[in-house]
């Protein structure tokens, strides 16, 4: 039975060549993923093994969606880098170079993995495909997968087989490849129609209106984020194992709690888009108030603002909701009225100051994402926002040029996506 809550398993390690086999429906790019071994195709049990490989593929991504989503937070403004790692401050820097290690370790290769498992068993010779749960549940990770790398990577690659490095994709070659994953798992969960399978179905329907958002494809971003039930929402759960955290627990918290690394930035405490009053959506403390006190790890960053919407080691983190399908649909109408209708909305739900409409589309976009900002506090919503609609849409968001809040740093750059990692780059002649 397909289930979406937290499951414990050992680590797969990151899949080879060998593993990566020919995907159905139409989708046949791999990301590619070194450090060859552990799993042999030829090895798989489609029928004992594909529920295993099906849930460490969700893991992985669990896994990797909260670190991704962390460094997206330190990149576009919503937290303080309050930690001393060179790699961590690059990225609230804006000016992340491709040899960064925590690029690689932390962000491309979990995505990669995530990827890597979920393609293995889509391409596994599974019983009734038109109705198996483990295809529907890796077509959903793999959909996501390339979602986020399509959100936050300048380009991408995928390999062609055995020791055949694959070609650089565009940003609209991995939504494409989200989009179609998304479909499988669409198709899959309706046929089967159980209330587990229609979870993932309206889930994918929330990412295929995300990614079709992002392609610009707006007629369909709406039909899908339309065909969201009301009150949906899909949660990536977390446990708290202490052996594990680090890849079984909420990652916000435990960089938090363990690390003292996520500062709440100053923008959200106090003033984002003209709002003044300090938002519930976004709660948070000085940690020195806490009991047990927390503090910074660099005491450079200054005072320690302690996010608390994530504040335990198993917290959930929402993936997709009807909510960010209602956002889809506001932003798709490009409409001044409808907009600031939406806007009005959501601060009435939580007695907020009451919204004009502005006199441009332009300002009535910013402070959509403004308003989406608040209500998907460290969600991992902004990368995209920013690539779809500008630095300018960004409130918060790092100025060019401006001092970085640490002294011995350079002053903030101008970089609006993630590269490629040298790791990755490096043994692929595709990129010079």
């Amino acid at each position: 039975m397909l289930t979406h809550t937290h499951i414990m398993l050992p680590r797969l390690r990151r899949l080879g060549a060998a593993a990566l086999l020919a995907a159905s429906a139409g989708c046949t790019e791999f990301l590619t993923v070194p450090n060859p071994t552990v799993i042999d195709a030829a090895t798989i049990n489609p029928v004992s093994d594909a529920p295993t490989l099906a849930n460490s593929a969700q893991q992985n991504f669990a896994t990797s969606f909260g670190l991704w989503s962390m460094y997206g937070a330190w990149f576009t403004g919503e937290s303080v880098v309050a930690e001393t790692f060179p790699t961590r401050n690059e990225f609230a820097l804006r000016g992340i170079v491709p040899q960064n290690g925590s690029l690689n370790a932390d962000v491309w290769a979990p995505l990669s993995t995530a990827i890597a498992t979920a393609r293995t068993v889509m391409g596994l010779a599974l019983p009734t495909p038109a109705t198996n749960p483990q295809r529907l549940q890796a077509a959903f990770i793999a959909a996501y997968s390339f979602e986020l790398m399509a959100e936050s990577f300048c380009q991408g690659t995928v390999s062609l087989g055995p020791q055949t490095p694959g070609p650089k994709l565009t940003v609209q070659n991995m939504l494409d490849s989200a989009i179609a994953n998304f479909t499988i798992a669409i198709t899959i969960g309706q046929a089967i129609n159980t209330a587990s399978s229609l979870s993932y179905a309206n889930a994918a329907l929330v990412g295929r209106a995300r990614a079709n958002l992002q392609r610009g494809n707006t007629a369909a971003a709406v039909t899908d984020a339309n065909a969201v039930p009301a009150g949906f929402v899909f949660n990536l759960n977390y446990v708290d194992d202490l052996a594990n955290r680090g890849r079984l627990a909420n990652t916000f918290w435990q960089f938090t709690r363990d690390r003292g690394s996520i500062s709440v930035d100053t923008a959200w405490r106090h003033s984002v888009g003209g709002v003044t009053t300090a938002d519930p959506r976004v709660p948070w403390q000085d940690g020195a108030t806490m009991t047990p006190s927390l503090s910074a790890q660099d005491a450079n960053a200054g005072t320690f603002y302690v996010q608390l919407k994530f504040n335990g080691y198993g917290v959930p983190v929402r993936l997709a909701s009807k909510l960010e399908a209602d956002y889809i649909v506001a932003e798709a109408s490009q409409n001044i009225n409808t907009i600031a209708t939406f806007i009005n909305t959501r601060r009435t739900a939580f007695a907020r100051p009451a919204y004009v409409a502005p006199a441009t589309l332009a300002t009535a976009i910013r402070d959509l994402m403004t308003e989406k900002g608040f209500d998907f506090f460290l969600e991992g919503h902004r990368m995209g926002d920013m690539q779809r609609n500008g630095v300018a849409a960004i409130a918060g968001m790092p100025v060019t040029g401006n001092t970085y809040l640490k002294s011995g740093f350079p002053a903030i750059g101008s970089q609006t996506c993630f590269p490629v990692p040298f790791a990755e780059t490096s043994t692929n002649p595709n990129f010079p």
